[in-house]
Parts: structure tokens; C-alpha cells; sequence
């Protein structure tokens, strides 16, 4: 389970830290910046996640702090991150994030596309792929909805994971604080509870 701290401030993300959340997730990665600094000296070290859009001038800044990216969606992303791993000298962990819906404006790679861009990222020299990211295309909507769209990322991670070595797409990041359960239920590796998990922290 990610701890998605988005919303809420340092003193709240320590908190989550104190009860034992040590993933957490950020959106944006001025904020993963900000929140990274200010918990530096936490003992143990938070692991972070960046699950929003990663553009590619904050490529540099962002992958010394993350454990992993999940929302690798284009070619030219690819490009940048191996350019400015292998000019640290790291090796850093992805997700293909897809876009399970048919709307360009939503972020992720349209699942036509998904195919090339996984194997592109399995020949890289200095990113690695673990695995598929994808969110609900109408998370307002009944469950059953976000159920079907998260066994379609499953079908199409087992599709894939046949062409590449065993274990490359281990992990499923699918579901949120709304529909996590179904997520669960489809197969998730790791779960993104932001509103949920902070309500029940904290009450409000």
C-alpha cells in the first residue's frame, strides 16, 4: 500500500511515517522535492513513489529520491530518463502507466502503444521495468466498471509479460481510495490510498 500524501502536509506525512506507512506516493514532483528534504533525517527513510505526470526538466531533480516512477507513457520519457540515469550513475525502477480509457487528454500511453514501449524499456541500459500502472477510466462510476478496466491491465500485463524474462512485469499499481477492493480483487501489486488512509489518520 502507497500512502498517497498529496494533499496533506509534512507534519501529516510524518505521522503516516510513525504508523508504519513507509511508501509513500506524491503527484507532483515539487512536492516530492519539498516533502523528500524535510523528512531526509526520518529513521527509516521513507520509500517514494512518484505517481503523477513526470516532465522531462524534472527528470534530473526527481529520480535520486524515487524508488520508483509509475508513470512512464512515452518514448521521449524513456529517452530522458536513461540519459540523466546514466549520467548518475543509477539505475532507476518504472511502470508503463496505461491508459485504460479513450481519451487522449488523460494521461498514459494508449494501450495500442503499450507493447513497443515496454520492450523499448526492457532494452534499456539503465531503466528498469517492473511492471504496469493504470487507473480506473471512471472512478465516479459504479465498481464493476473500475473492476473491468483493472482485468484488462492484467490481461494485457500477462500478455506482455510472455514476450520478456520472468518477474519484468511483476507488479500491477492499480486502484485508489474508491476502488482499491476491485483493484485488490483484479490482481493489484500496489494499491494508492490517499483520502481513505488520511481521513482515518487524522479524522478529517
Amino acid at each position: 500500500m502507497l500512502a498517497v500524501t498529496k494533499y496533506v502536509d509534512v507534519d501529516v506525512t510524518r505521522a503516516l511515517l510513525d504508523v508504519g506507512c513507509h511508501d509513500l506516493a506524491e503527484s507532483r514532483p515539487q512536492q516530492l522535492w519539498e516533502k523528500a528534504a524535510a523528512l531526509a533525517a526520518t529513521v527509516p527513510a521513507p520509500r517514494w513513489h512518484l505517481v503523477g505526470h513526470l516532465q522531462r526538466n524534472k527528470v534530473r531533480r526527481t529520480l535520486p529520491l524515487v524508488s520508483l516512477v509509475h508513470t512512464l507513457d512515452s518514448r521521449r520519457l524513456l529517452e530522458t530518463i536513461e540519459e540523466e540515469a546514466a549520467l548518475a550513475g543509477l539505475d532507476c525502477d518504472v511502470l508503463v502507466e496505461v491508459n485504460l480509457t479513450t481519451d487522449p487528454g488523460r494521461s498514459g500511453a494508449a494501450e495500442a502503444d503499450v507493447p513497443l514501449l515496454v520492450a523499448a524499456v526492457a532494452s534499456s541500459g539503465h531503466v528498469r521495468l517492473r511492471g504496469l500502472m493504470g487507473m480506473a477510466s471512471h472512478p465516479d462510476r459504479p465498481t464493476a466498471d473500475a473492476r473491468r478496466d483493472f482485468a484488462r491491465l492484467r490481461e494485457l500485463r500477462d500478455r506482455l509479460a510472455g514476450d520478456l524474462p520472468p518477474g519484468t512485469l511483476r507488479e500491477l499499481s492499480m486502484g485508489m481510495s474508491g476502488d482499491f477492493e476491485e483493484a485488490i480483487l483484479e490482481g493489484a501489486t500496489m494499491i494508492r490510498v490517499g483520502s481513505a488512509l488520511v481521513e482515518g489518520l487524522t479524522g478529517r
